[in-house]
C-alpha cells in the first residue's frame, strides 16, 4: 500500500506543478479577448491542481521514492497530463475526444504530428497552448515539477532519471534543473529575437522558437516553415540543432569552454551525421528539385529537422522517393543527444553500439589475455562498465525497434498504406519528430490513432518506464 501512496504522492506533485504553470497560458486569451478560451484554460488548470491535490492527500507518506516507483510515476503522469490537457482542444477547437487526446500527446511528447489541418485558423489561445505544452514537454514535466516545487532529497534524482535523463550539471539535482531552465529560457529569448529580426512576425517568432528549440515542430501556419524567407529558415537551423544538443554540453559552451563543447562525442557525431546525411539526401532528391543546390536547400532542412526530432518542414515529403523517405526515417530513429529535448533512440546509444562492435572485433584479433582501453570520447571505461553500458543500449534499442515494427504493422493494416510510408509515419511518431507523408490526419482510423499515441508515449519515456507501468497494472502491488 505504501508503494501506491508513493506513486500517487509523486504523480500528484507533478500534476500540481503543471496546473500552476498552466496559468501562464491564461495571459494570451486576456490579451486577445478570447473569453471562452480563458475559461477553459482556467478550468484545465484547476482540474490539474484538484486531481494533484487529491492524489497527494491519498498518497500522504514520507517513504523514499525508488526507481521502480519513479518509472511508474513518469509513465502514469504523462498519460494523466495528456488526458487533462486535451480539454482545451475538445472544448475550444471542438475536435473529437480521441483527436484531442492525440493532439495533447503529440504536444507533450514533442512529436508535432497533428490532427489540425489549418493551424492558422486556430485561436491565439490554442496556438499558444500547443506551443507551450511542447516547450514544457521538451524539457520534461518532472523536471518542471522539481523546479516549481523545489523538492529536495534523494528522491529527486530518482524522479529526474525516470524521464530518461542521467546527466547532472551540478552535484545537486535541484541546481541542475535550475541551470537547465536558465539555459532554456536564455536560448528561447535569443531565438525569438533572431527570428523576429529575420522578418518573422513577433507572434510567429514566439511560437516557432518555443517549438523549434523544444524540438517539437508544432506551427501556427498551414505549411510549417515553407512560407517563410530563406533567412528565417536558416536561422531556424541552429535553433533545431541547439535543441538536440545535451544541456550539460550547452553549459560548457556558456562557460566559455569551447574545446569541451566541440569535443563532446554526441555533439561531434550530430554534426557529422548532419553533413553526411544532408549531402546524401540532396543527391537522392536532385531529380525532384532540378539541381543539387536547390535540392540541398530543401533536403538539408528536412534532414536536420528529422535528426534533431523537430518536425518542421519546408517541402512536401510525400513526393520524395522511397530511398529518401527511408533515409529520413533512419534519422528520426537515431534522434539527438541524450540529455537534450530531442527524441529517438539517442546518439549516445548509437555511439555505444558502434563502439561495442569495434571493441568486439578488436578483441577477436588480440591474444586471449590481452587488454585495451574502452575509450568513449575522452572517457575511459572499465571492461565491466563498458559491457554494462553496451548491454543497456542494446536492450533499449532492441525493444524500441520491436515496438516500431508493431506500429508499422498496425498502420499498414488499418490505413492500407505501403511499407515506406508506414515506416516513415511510425518512425516520426516514436522518434517524437512530427514530419508526415500525409497519413496522420483527423480522418485516420481510430486504431491507427491509438497506435501512434502509444508510439509517441513510448518514444518520449524510452520504453522501460512504460513496461514497468504496464507490468504494475497487470500484477498490481506484487510488482512494487
Amino acid at each position: 500500500m505504501n508503494d501506491l501512496k508513493i506513486i500517487l504522492r509523486d504523480t500528484g506533485a507533478v500534476l500540481v506543478a503543471v496546473g500552476i504553470i498552466t496559468l501562464v497560458v491564461a495571459i494570451v486569451p486576456v490579451v486577445y479577448g478570447e473569453r471562452n478560451a480563458m475559461e477553459w484554460i482556467a478550468i484545465t488548470s484547476v482540474i490539474f491542481m484538484a486531481v494533484g491535490a487529491l492524489f497527494n492527500l491519498i498518497g500522504k507518506t514520507n517513504d523514499e521514492t525508488k526507481i521502480r516507483h519513479a518509472m511508474i510515476t513518469a509513465a502514469f503522469a504523462w498519460l494523466i497530463i495528456s488526458l487533462i490537457s486535451a480539454i482545451p482542444f475538445y472544448y475550444i477547437t471542438h475536435l473529437d475526444f480521441l483527436s484531442s487526446f492525440f493532439e495533447s500527446v503529440a504536444g507533450w511528447t514533442g512529436t508535432g504530428l497533428t490532427m489540425i489541418s489549418s493551424p492558422s485558423k486556430l485561436t491565439h489561445t490554442i496556438q499558444f497552448w500547443r506551443s507551450f505544452i511542447q516547450w514544457i514537454g521538451g524539457v520534461g514535466v518532472i523536471v518542471l515539477t522539481l523546479i516549481v516545487l523545489a523538492r529536495p532529497g534523494t528522491g529527486s534524482f530518482t524522479l529526474y532519471r525516470s524521464e530518461a535523463r542521467e546527466d547532472k550539471i551540478h552535484p545537486s539535482v535541484i541546481s541542475t534543473v535550475k541551470t537547465i531552465w536558465w539555459i532554456f529560457l536564455l536560448y528561447t529569448g535569443i531565438g525569438i529575437l533572431a527570428l523576429y529580426l529575420s522578418g518573422m512576425p513577433i507572434w510567429a517568432a514566439i511560437n516557432h522558437c518555443m517549438t523549434g528549440l523544444a524540438t517539437g515542430g508544432f506551427s501556427i501556419t498551414d505549411d510549417s516553415m515553407a512560407s517563410y524567407s530563406t533567412m528565417t529558415q536558416i536561422i531556424m537551423v541552429p535553433l533545431m540543432i541547439a535543441g538536440a544538443i545535451a544541456f550539460s554540453t550547452h553549459y560548457e559552451f556558456l562557460k566559455g569552454n569551447l574545446k569541451k563543447f566541440f569535443s563532446d562525442v554526441q555533439t561531434v557525431t550530430l554534426i557529422v551525421l548532419i553533413i553526411v546525411g544532408a549531402i546524401l539526401l540532396s543527391w537522392l532528391n536532385t531529380d525532384i528539385y532540378g539541381d543539387f543546390i536547390r535540392s540541398f536547400k530543401y533536403s538539408s532542412f528536412q534532414f536536420i529537422s528529422a535528426l534533431t526530432c523537430t518536425g518542421f518542414s519546408t517541402t512536401n515529403i510525400a513526393i520524395w522517393g522511397d530511398e529518401s523517405k527511408f533515409l529520413i526515417s533512419l534519422a528520426m530513429i537515431v534522434g539527438g543527444a541524450a540529455g537534450s529535448t530531442a527524441g529517438g533512440i539517442k546518439l549516445f546509444r548509437l555511439i555505444l553500439l558502434s563502439k561495442g562492435v569495434a571493441w568486439k572485433i578488436r578483441r577477436v584479433f588480440l591474444p586471449p589475455n590481452s587488454t585495451f582501453p574502452y575509450k568513449l570520447g575522452s572517457k575511459v571505461l572499465g571492461r565491466n562498465e563498458a559491457i554494462e553500458e553496451i548491454s543497456e543500449a542494446a536492450i533499449v534499442s532492441f525493444l524500441w525497434m520491436i515496438l516500431l515494427i508493431v506500429g508499422i504493422f498496425v498502420i499498414m493494416q488499418t490505413m492500407h498504406t505501403n511499407l515506406a510510408d508506414s515506416f516513415f509515419e511510425v518512425a516520426s511518431a516514436q522518434g517524437n519528430v512530427g514530419l508526415s507523408v500525409g497519413i496522420t490526419s483527423i480522418k485516420m482510423n481510430a486504431a491507427a490513432k491509438i497506435m501512434l499515441i502509444i508510439n509517441m508515449w513510448i518514444g518520449r519515456l524510452e520504453i522501460i518506464p512504460i513496461l514497468v507501468f504496464i507490468r504494475a497494472l497487470i500484477k498490481g502491488s506484487r510488482i512494487i
